[in-house]
């Protein structure tokens, strides 16, 4: 369970300004170590503070050429005072940059977590630009709060207090001038920085967000960009985002100047005061003249407690602003949700069984599965076919439990899919989409995601199994050979065969094949459909597709039309029918002019024939 706090309010769609209360509450994990570097932070501080004090009594004192012996201690106090001072502020870097690190550390791997939940069908709402500066750079500016917002505030609390007892006890009224300048410094400037960069902050993670969304964007569309002459265009979006980002850094800086000015003019004032009310002390005698010299070089250092309030006034807005696109993904629910006392997964043979289902995507109202059902024991094959929008992607996220059903349910071995925990359903069923992923590596380590202790035998032998046999072999380098960024150096077929080799090598009893043809020409098509079969022979398999080429093979086909099956048989069975199916193969021989295949051939007068009495009937109907 995540250690931050739920509940983050959203505006126009993008996330708001995090709540303070909130913000801050995601340092609890780093409360010991927020506490240390406070400590640590106010005895440099102190330290500072003292030495410019010693250094002055000692430097006023020794002009009045007093023995040696009366220096002693204050020689021995600058010493203590200088050296210790880089002790102190060593350590104060260190635990707090350990803290921070920590922290930041353990919200990404939370995010990186609730991602894991809400992909894929979660993630819809986030462009991946942006996606990818929630989760590095807001995450990143996170640690402001344990760098240079908390500590700060803690430090002038802490160090500012025991500065004005100092003075009170060597000067009442140069106390109360010091502890007004310095309440005014660690208040009044603050909040005026604060308001000031509030609506400003508000907007910088996001235009760093869109900055992040357009370089990517021009990165991966690099080459239809250029194939569109439209590069000059998203390389001026680029540069808009730029300079926007660049403006909005421009004032946070001009804003954080004026709070230094602000803060010298106090420091300043605050000197000439001490030293007129330390002057007339000295006058009265109730002051020493070494002493004058203290009460008014210690305001100097003691500024030292809020030159960075601003500063960190200026990082809680950005913080708030980080956090309230961070939260923005911790808040969002997972479109499905692990039991909390998850049943064991039984013994292979797998069957699955979809019963009257109706399911959707989390941000539509409408179902694009209306009461489906589909039957899957052990070992048979089933295609699923129908046109675009017919709910057939659909259908493979609720087989892989990615989407929950809104009505009917899915049973994996007489058990519904929510009484598994999902990464467990993921091990029995496998899918291959319509786009396999590969990764910037070698092929053998693309086969290996799944398969970790897979030899290269094992990896020669699947590759065999979905024909990419004598590709392997022309191959220099073999199994070592880096397929590129997104594949880029493999054909579409060649990724489509690597993805399914790697779901066989990960041995799925239960495979999911996604329009694993899509954006290939016909003939590649239906022979990388042919070798598909013949690779799965024996295992329980869906096949989703718009091709019917090749599924004479399959034990049965389902053709889903409005999220609703209506037809199904056998290839032969639905030819037969000259219903829906029958219009659907007929079309696509005839659009892509197969009419010399045996299938065809063998069929043609029997489908010509049903063609002409469909449409008798239907003229006659009219």
């Amino acid at each position: 369970m995540s250690p931050y706090p739920p509940e983050m309010p959203t505006e126009g769609g993008r996330s708001a300004l995090a709540p303070v209360g909130r913000t801050i509450a995601l340092t609890r994990p780093a409360i010991r170590g927020i506490l240390l570097t406070s400590l640590l932070g106010a005895g440099a501080v102190a330290a500072g503070i003292g030495l410019m004090g010693t250094a002055a009594w000692l430097i006023s004192r020794a002009a009045q050429h007093p023995s040696e012996a009366a220096l002693g201690v204050a020689i021995v106090g600058v010493q203590f005072f200088g050296i210790s001072r880089g002790f102190f502020r060593y350590g104060e870097r260190l635990t707090g940059h350990d803290a921070a690190f920590r922290l930041i550390a353990d919200l990404r791997v939370s995010v990186y977590e609730h991602l894991e939940q809400l992909a894929p069908s979660g993630l819809a709402e986030f462009r991946s630009g942006d996606l990818l500066a929630r989760v590095v750079q807001d995450v990143d500016s996170l640690q402001d709060l344990i760098i240079r917002v908390i500590p700060p505030f803690a430090i002038a609390t802490l160090a500012g207090t025991a500065t004005v007892v100092v003075m009170w006890w060597l000067l009442p009224a140069a106390g109360v001038i010091l502890a007004v300048a310095l309440a005014l410094s660690a208040t009044l400037v603050p909040w005026l920085t604060g308001v000031l960069t509030h609506r400003r902050e508000r907007r910088f993670a996001e235009c760093r967000g869109d900055l992040a969304v357009s370089v990517v964007d021009l990165i991966d569309g690099a080459a239809e960009l250029l194939a569109f002459g439209a590069a000059r265009s998203q390389v001026d979006t680029v540069r808009s985002d730029d300079v926007a980002l660049t403006a909005i850094a421009a004032r946070s800086a001009g804003t954080a100047g004026l709070g230094l000015a602000l803060n010298t003019l106090l420091a300043g004032s605050a000197c000439w005061g001490c030293l007129t009310v330390g002057v007339a002390a000295v006058h009265a005698g109730r002051l020493g003249g070494a002493d004058l010299a203290v009460i008014t070089l210690i305001p100097l250092a003691a500024f030292e407690l809020v030159v960075g309030l601003p500063v960190a006034t200026q990082a809680l807005e950005r913080a708030r602003q980080a956090a309230g696109r961070v939260f923005a993904v911790l808040d969002s629910p997972p479109p499905v949700t692990d039991p909390e006392r998850p049943a064991p997964v039984s013994k292979p043979p797998h069957g699955l069984e979809v019963r009257s289902v109706w399911a959707g995507y989390p941000d539509e109202d409408s179902c694009a599965l209306r009461g489906l059902n589909l039957s899957l024991p052990p070992g048979r094959r089933v295609a699923v076919v129908g046109p675009s929008g017919a709910g057939k992607t659909t259908l493979a996220a609720v087989l892989l439990d990615f989407l929950p059903t809104r009505a009917g349910s899915v049973r994996l071995d007489g058990l519904t899919l929510d009484a598994y925990r999902g990464d467990e359903v993921r091990t029995i069923v496998g899918l291959v989409g319509q786009e396999a992923y590969l990764f910037d590596t070698t092929i053998a380590e693309n086969l290996r995601i799944g398969a970790r202790q897979s030899t290269d035998d094992n990896l020669c032998a699947v590759l065999g199994r979905v024909g990419l046999s004598d590709w392997l072999r022309d191959l220099p380098a073999g199994l070592d050979t880096e397929v590129g960024r997104h594949g880029a150096r493999l054909s579409g077929g060649q990724r489509q065969r690597l993805g399914l080799a790697r779901a066989l090598l990960a041995d799925f009893p239960i495979l999911v094949l996604d329009e694993p043809t899509e954006h290939l020409d016909p003939v590649g098509a239906d022979a990388l459909t042919s070798e598909l079969l013949e690779a799965t022979e024996g295992r329980s398999l869906v096949l989703i597709t718009h091709r019917l080429t090749g599924l004479e093979s399959v034990d049965q086909i389902l053709v889903v039309d409005g999220g609703r099956v209506v037809e199904q048989g056998t290839h032969d069975q639905l030819l037969a029918a000259g219903a829906r199916y029958s219009d659907l193969w007929w079309e696509e021989m005839r659009t892509e002019r197969y009419a010399d295949s045996g299938d065809v051939a063998r069929h043609l007068p029997a489908l010509e024939q049903t063609q002409s009495t469909r449409h008798h009937d239907r003229s006659a109907t009219l």
